[in-house]
């Protein structure tokens, strides 16, 4: 389809003022067939740089320079699609989607292509991943012809009790760094059972690019040197909240002391040799072996609480998907103790509406997005919580029946000032990546060590942190997320995957914290109800709705009952200022809309096709071949 073909098949988008969210729109403002208007041109309210922008970057900041035309697709399109016929793959990191390409043409699967991915993002993308993190995916078994789940989530160390981990809370939140946040690692031990039922190649040739990677070195690129750098600074302005800073510094600090910067080459060796270990010794190595050991030495040295108990203990397990039916696709969500149903909770609300006739990138619908939105994260912060201590109500949240009442809750014309979750009937930040394969495997997987690069702390001689999981656990009492000895706290990693009439569509992700739910929700419309391709879908301005009336231990206090609506540069001028103008508390765009992959089974049989999209939003790429 060619871009004015596109334009021209849009419904017709909202008028600019409030009193247009009460009627039809009357026409596309200019701003919507490119990158115009307020906000276009990157700068904050008061004209300064915005925050997430690099230093210099101001010089490339002009708002009377847009995008270049393409000839074809959506106007605001970075690239097209990847397309390939044998397999392919989208991660945060070239080296990473090189590998798993690489690992695919050496006849290894889908599965063995994310594994050899994730342990090289360990290394190249630490802002966002590593072996002290937990891990999350979803699975295509073409032979049964079924989604399967994969859960592997860290619980809470046994000897830290509910008393002292209060004893450590600031303003009844659980602290974001030291040992106190750390909960135990679990992307290890989903890599092996993954492999364990779907591997073709031996363990340790899935480990040989990321040593390789190690010992030699990578340049730094672009936004993870940015994010390396703000880490690093962060820990080291932390003082004693983080019992020990000098491994972290030797690991990701340039020799010298300096944070690396763009085009600056960094290398791990301790990495490499934990990669190694692993490699050699699979699983055990790390749960129950000398990296195990090491951990546990590590922790009673510093005074934290995680041990070699209870790493024995960790098991990842399989999980049955959570589905619902949005306008004829199945969309997926991760159940255990992660946010997955808030997806399946917002597309059921939103279904309620004639989204396609508001218009893409309308008033009208990101106002049923944003109340959809905090409707579904009142119950999210109410019941979502570890199911092995907790009785969900899972049917009752994602019913169509209670998607309608909750719907009834949205008006056009004004906001929802009495947000609040359900009521139950009576009870007896993050990497993403996919890959899929010749047989018509398709991994959809996340990992991450929660928020920045994590708690801060680095066992002697290992090379990666340990998440900081740990702070999002509840100190209130009654609560079913709250703080208990060797329980999994809850997860914001969320895969995400779609079918349609039993056959595999989309392998895909958003990475960001609270932004999962709300940025697979936006990949959704844009797919179903707006028609844009792979790429397109991603490349579409996003909003990002911040503030709940109650925290799951990440929103930061000082909030409004209206939370903060936050919108992207290409947003038109028109949405913008009619959703000002309806009163939502509007802030700067801060670069937190979400990291995107996603690889869609386009054609299948004999002559199969597979489209692959990546992320504008961080240094990813997507390939397939």
């Amino acid at each position: 389809m060619r871009r004015r073909t596109f334009i021209q098949t849009l419904p017709l988008a909202a008028a600019g003022s409030a009193a247009a969210l009460k009627s039809n729109a009357t026409g596309l403002s200019q701003s919507q067939q490119g990158r115009s208007g307020p906000g276009g041109t990157g700068l904050g309210e008061t004209g300064e740089l915005s925050k997430f922008q690099l230093a210099g970057a101001e010089r490339f900041i002009r708002p009377d320079v847009h995008a270049g035309d393409r000839p074809s697709g959506a106007s605001f399109a970075t690239r097209s699609p990847a397309l390939g016929m044998n397999g392919a793959a989208g991660t945060a990191h070239p080296l990473a989607t090189q590998t798993a390409i690489a690992i695919l043409k050496r006849g290894g699967s889908a599965v063995d292509a994310a594994v050899a991915a994730n342990a090289v993002l360990g290394f190249v993308e630490p802002t966002s991943s590593g072996l002290g993190g937990d891990c999350f995916a979803f699975v295509w078994d073409p032979e049964a012809g079924k989604l399967l789940g994969m859960a592997s989530s860290g619980r809470s160390p046994r000897s830290l009790s509910l008393a002292t981990v209060r004893s450590r809370a600031a303003n009844g939140h659980i602290p974001a760094l030291g040992a106190v946040s750390v909960s135990t690692p679990g992307a290890l031990d989903a890599w092996w059972t993954l492999h364990q039922r779907y591997g073709k190649l031996k363990w340790a040739k899935l480990f040989e690019p990321a040593i390789a990677a190690c010992e030699a070195g990578d340049p730094t690129p672009q936004i993870i040197g940015y994010y390396i750098k703000g880490n690093m600074e962060f820990f080291e302005h932390a003082g004693s909240a983080i019992e020990e800073t000098a491994n972290a510094m030797k690991t990701y600090m340039l020799p010298g002391g300096a944070a690396p910067g763009e085009y600056d080459v960094r290398r791990n060796p301790d990495l490499a040799r934990t990669y190694q270990m692993i490699a050699a010794g699979g699983r055990d190595a790390f749960y129950e072996g000398p990296i195990a050991q090491t951990i546990d030495a590590y922790f009673k040295r510093i005074g934290g609480w995680l041990s070699a108990e209870d790493l024995r203990e960790h098991r990842a397990e399989w999980v049955e998907p959570l589905v619902t039916k949005y306008r004829g696709v199945d969309v997926y969500g991760m159940p255990a103790n992660t946010q997955g149903l808030a997806t399946l909770q917002m597309l059921n609300i939103i279904e309620q509406f004639d989204m396609r006739s508001y218009g893409f990138q309308s008033a009208q619908s990101l106002q049923v997005q944003i109340e959809a939105k905090r409707l579904a994260y009142e119950d999210r912060a109410r019941y979502y919580a570890d199911p092995h201590f907790a009785k969900i109500p899972i049917a009752w949240l994602n019913s169509k029946e209670y998607a309608k009442e909750r719907a009834k809750l949205i008006r056009l014309n004004a906001i929802n000032d009495h947000v609040s979750p359900g009521q139950a009937p009576s009870q007896g930040d993050t990497t993403y990546f996919t890959t899929a394969d010749k047989d018509g495997m398709m991994v959809s997987m996340i990992q991450s060590n929660f928020r920045g690069m994590g708690s801060g702390l680095v066992a002697d001689g290992l090379g990666f942190m340990f998440q900081d999981r740990g702070q999002l656990f509840s100190l209130q009492d009654g609560h079913p997320n709250i703080y208990a000895p060797g329980k999994r706290p809850f997860q914001t990693i969320i895969p995400g995957f779609a079918s349609k009439d039993g056959v595999p569509w989309l392998s895909f992700g958003v990475m960001g914290g609270d932004m999962q739910p709300q940025g697979q929700t936006q990949i959704v419309l844009n797919r179903v109800d707006y028609g844009l391709d792979v790429q397109s879908a991603a490349d579409s301005p996003r909003w990002h709705h911040e503030g709940s009336s109650q925290s799951m231990g990440e929103d930061r206090p000082g909030m409004g009952p209206r939370g903060l609506l936050r919108l992207e540069a290409g947003v038109p001028a028109a949405t913008r200022k009619a959703l000002a103008d309806l009163g939502w508390p509007m802030g700067e765009s801060d670069g937190g809309f979400g990291r995107y992959e996603c690889i869609e089974l386009r054609k299948q049989g004999a002559d199969r096709v597979y489209a692959a999209g990546s992320e504008m939003r961080a240094d990813a790429v997507a390939l397939a071949y």
